[in-house]
C-alpha cells in the first residue's frame, strides 16, 4: 500500500515537471497575455468590490466598508418606484426593436456587396456605408435634429414637397424610438457588415462552381451556399446582442432627450445618470445598475442555451 502511495506522488511530481517546463518553453506567450490578463484584472475585476455599495447606504465620509449595511432596499425601492415599469418598458422596446429592425441589415448588406463585382463601385460603397461609424456622437445627433427640423430639416422639406404637414419628431414620443432606431441603422450598418463580408470571402468558391454546374442561379446559390456559411456568425452576434440588450448608448439617447419625448426616452441608463451622479444616490444607482446586469448575463445565458440546438454557441 505505502509503494502504492509513493508511486502515486511520485507521478503527480513528474506531471507537475512537465507542465512547468511547458510554462518555461512558452514563457514569450505568456509575457505577451500578461498586459492582457492585468488589463482585465484591474479595470474589469477588481472594480467589483465596489458592487457592495447596492446592499449599502453608502455615505462618501465613510467610504464603502464604513457605510452600513442596508440589505436590499435598494432594489425595493426600485422594483417600487413609480418609475420603474416605464424605463423597463422603454428599454425593452427600443431594444428589441433595435435588434429586430438592425440585426438583418448588415447581413443583407453584405450579402448584397458580395454580388457586386465591379471593385471600384464596391469600395464606394463601403466607404460611403462605412464613414457614420466614425462620426462622434455628439455630432450624429446633432446631425439628426438638423435633418429633422420641422422648419428646415431635409426629412419635412421632403414632407412638405409631397403635400404633407411637418412633423416635430425631436417633440413627438411616439416617434423617439423609431428616429433612434433608423438612425442607429444609418451609422452601424456599414461597419456591421465588415464581419459577415469576411465571413463571406471564407467560403470555398468551388461550392460555387459546383453548383453553377447543376444550374443554380444568384438567389439559389446565396440562399444555399453564402447564408448557411456564415450563419455561425450570425448566431454568435445575435447571442452578443441578446446578452447585451439592456444596454443601450447613454450618450445618444441622452443627446436626443427632451422633456417632450421623456415618457419613451427614459430608460435605464439615463435613470441610473440621473440618479447616481445628479443627484448623487451612489447606492441606489448602484443597485439599478446591478440590475441591469443580471438580467443581461441571464438573457446570454438563456440565448446561448437556445443556440446549442445549432451547435453554434458560445460555449
Amino acid at each position: 500500500m505505502t509503494n502504492i502511495n509513493s508511486s502515486a506522488v511520485a507521478f503527480k511530481t513528474v506531471g507537475r515537471r512537465k507542465k512547468f517546463k511547458k510554462l518555461l518553453c512558452n514563457y514569450e506567450l505568456y509575457i505577451l497575455l500578461l498586459p492582457a490578463l492585468v488589463y482585465f484584472l484591474v479595470f474589469h475585476y477588481y472594480p467589483m468590490y465596489g458592487v457592495q455599495i447596492a446592499f449599502k447606504d453608502f455615505i462618501a465620509s465613510k467610504g464603502i466598508w464604513g457605510s452600513p449595511w442596508i440589505g436590499f432596499d435598494h432594489f425595493e425601492r426600485l422594483f417600487n418606484s413609480y418609475f420603474f415599469a416605464n424605463i423597463i418598458k422603454n428599454t425593452f422596446w427600443i431594444s428589441i426593436y433595435t435588434l429586430v429592425v438592425g440585426f438583418p441589415v448588415p447581413i443583407i448588406m453584405a450579402l448584397m456587396l458580395n454580388e457586386v463585382k465591379n471593385s471600384s463601385f464596391k469600395r464606394i460603397v463601403q466607404t460611403v456605408t462605412y464613414a457614420p461609424h466614425f462620426i462622434s456622437m455628439t455630432v450624429m445627433v446633432g446631425i439628426i435634429i438638423v435633418f429633422l427640423s420641422p422648419g428646415s430639416g431635409i426629412v419635412n422639406l421632403i414632407i412638405k414637397a409631397l403635400g404633407g404637414d411637418p412633423m416635430p419628431f425631436m417633440a413627438k414620443a411616439d416617434w423617439f424610438p423609431t428616429v433612434f432606431v433608423l438612425s442607429g441603422i444609418w451609422q452601424n450598418t456599414g461597419w456591421n457588415a465588415i464581419i459577415y463580408l469576411a465571413a463571406l470571402a471564407g467560403i470555398d468558391p468551388e461550392l460555387h462552381s459546383a453548383a453553377q454546374i447543376d444550374g443554380a442561379n444568384r438567389i439559389q446559390r446565396i440562399w444555399y451556399i453564402n447564408l448557411p456559411g456564415i450563419v455561425p456568425i450570425i448566431t454568435i452576434l445575435l447571442i452578443l446582442n441578446a446578452g447585451s440588450i439592456m444596454n443601450l448608448g447613454f450618450e445618444k439617447i441622452f443627446l436626443m432627450q427632451n422633456q417632450l419625448n421623456l415618457e419613451t426616452s427614459e430608460v435605464i441608463v439615463t435613470y441610473v445618470y440621473k440618479s447616481g451622479l445628479i443627484n448623487a444616490q451612489y447606492g441606489f444607482s448602484a443597485a439599478v445598475g446591478l440590475f441591469n446586469s443580471v438580467v443581461n448575463c441571464t438573457l446570454l445565458v438563456l440565448f446561448n442555451s437556445i443556440a446549442r440546438i445549432s451547435e453554434n454557441s458560445l460555449w
